[in-house]
């Protein structure tokens, strides 16, 4: 198929989702990951409110949040209809140096293609360590929850931002397919703002907000307290705590700052729920 038969198929099973709300609206894409009217996207990208999704033959319908994982920063929808055309999802690992092809909403340009190469798959520089398939190709607003394609059109990961030196990272396929089949990781339950620290040039991240009835909750941190790390290595962004979250074995021993003062806490992690960040 050339190119823009690809990018036809891709169109078909690509969104427009819009969020309304009373604070700021959103919008971004999404891809219909079956014919039953399950629609995956980014966790940024649903905001609080109603949703809208725009298919590709221009019906606007409702579509309600099912699952949310922000750690993984993906979502899942349902829409109310069901047979429109799934995309289809690549199993086996992309390699740099593949064609790359991403199709979105930027800026309001309906459907717009791109193309790129594969730069690589694997973590990226703060980021933390989980994988993600980096591109060269050129996003934009909008672009995000959208459909990363290989050459045949399929689906090697769902668009997600782009990272210093222009690159674009996206979420690949397999994580996609364990959070639609397997739902959310674990969670502490906090929204975390990353901070410089005055000693020793390190980060710390800021307790900003902690979610009731959460496993933060339940080991009394607080609001205001500025987590280090763990005992064993030290956080350099929020997407280590992520990552440390999902890598233990149902708990994790903090060292934080309350104040001037140092401490230790162990917490019991459990899942679903949120878990956010804002980078300072």
């Amino acid at each position: 198929m050339s190119i823009g038969e690809v990018g036809e198929l891709l169109r078909r099973s690509t969104v427009h989702i819009r969020t309304a709300s009373r604070g700021r609206p959103s919008a971004g894409s999404g891809v219909i990951w079956d014919g039953d009217g399950t629609i995956v996207t980014n966790a940024h990208v649903v905001g609080k409110g109603t949703h809208l999704v725009e298919l590709w033959d221009g019906r606007s319908l409702p579509a309600e949040v099912l699952a949310r994982d922000n750690q993984r920063d993906l979502a899942k929808l349902k829409l109310a209809t069901a047979g429109d055309p799934a995309a289809k999802f690549r199993t086996s690992p992309v390699k740099p140096g593949e064609l790359a092809i991403a199709v979105g909403n930027p800026l309001g340009f309906t459907g717009a293609l791109t193309t790129g190469v594969v730069h690589s798959v694997g973590p990226f520089e703060g980021f933390g360590r989980r994988p993600w398939v980096q591109a060269s190709i050129r996003l934009a607003p909008g672009n995000s929850g959208g459909p990363l394609a290989d050459a045949a059109g399929q689906i090697v990961g769902i668009n997600t931002m782009i990272a210093s030196g222009g690159i674009a990272l996206a979420v690949p396929s397999p994580a996609v397919e364990d959070f639609v089949r397997n739902g959310v990781r674990p969670r502490l339950g906090v929204a975390v703002r990353e901070v410089r620290l005055k000693q020793g040039g390190g980060v710390g991240l800021l307790i900003m907000n902690i979610d009731q009835g959460s496993p933060a909750e339940r080991a009394s941190l607080f609001t205001g307290d500025l987590l280090l790390g763990t005992r064993e290595s030290a956080f350099q962004t929020a997407f280590d705590l992520a990552d440390t979250i999902t890598e233990a074995p149902g708990r994790i021993r903090l060292r934080f700052l309350r104040g001037d003062r140092a401490r230790e806490r162990e917490v019991m992690i459990s899942l679903g729920g949120p878990f956010a960040w804002e980078a300072a």
